[in-house]
């Protein structure tokens, strides 16, 4: 009967999980998205299908993280793009909490910064739960495997958001120099350092 118990409970929890939308775990599918850039184009992963992999990051304007990994994600789109795996940046907050990131913003920032890279709004903070993300900034690295991506990294960029002069570890970099190498990815998971994620209570 206590066995029973337990496996019913167990049941229960996985059910209550596949429901709260925990996000990906790295080996999953990264979940598809169509987002406007700041260009006024609709985006999607699906636009990446030649490329060997994809940054996707989600950042925003107003974080002191996300501002102090500015310079570094674009210099990661510059290095990596060339090598085939472009820079994606999606903003997941809700501009009605913090309406320096509202899209009017989104566009001014892009312009003042010159991102390379697409900068995504997640109107309607639909992409940001099927991946899981929780902070800004957040990475999840993705290997294009022919049919679909799968998520091979999640976490942080490095280990020093103060200061680039101080990275001990590139833990992104680290992960994109261990798939064209053809190894498995030797550290997959760290935690992403930075804001939470804005939304309404």
């Amino acid at each position: 009967m206590k066995n029973t118990l337990l496996t019913l409970l167990s049941l229960l929890m996985l059910g209550y999980s596949a429901l709260a939308g925990e996000g990906v775990k790295v080996g999953d599918k990264a979940p598809s998205f169509r987002l406007q850039n700041v260009d006024g184009r609709m985006v999607s992963l699906s636009d990446y299908d030649e490329k060997t992999g994809v940054i996707l990051i989600f950042t925003c304007n107003h974080c002191p993280y996300s501002v102090a990994y500015e310079d570094r994600i674009i210099a990661l789109d510059k290095k990596f793009a060339t090598q085939g795996f472009p820079v994606i940046a999606i903003n997941p907050n809700d501009p009605s909490v913090q309406p320096e990131d509202s899209y009017e913003n989104m566009i001014l920032r892009s312009q003042e910064k010159d991102f390379p890279f697409p900068y995504l709004f997640d109107k309607g903070q639909e992409v940001y739960p099927e991946y899981g993300a929780t902070r800004t900034p957040h990475v999840f690295l993705l290997e294009n495997r022919g049919s679909d991506f799968e998520v091979v990294y999640i976490g942080a960029i490095d280990d020093n958001y103060q200061n680039e002069e101080y990275v001990e570890e590139k833990y992104l970099e680290n992960a994109i120099a261990d798939i064209q190498a053809g190894r498995k990815v030797g550290n997959d998971f760290t935690k992403a350092i930075g804001c939470t994620i804005k939304k309404q209570k």
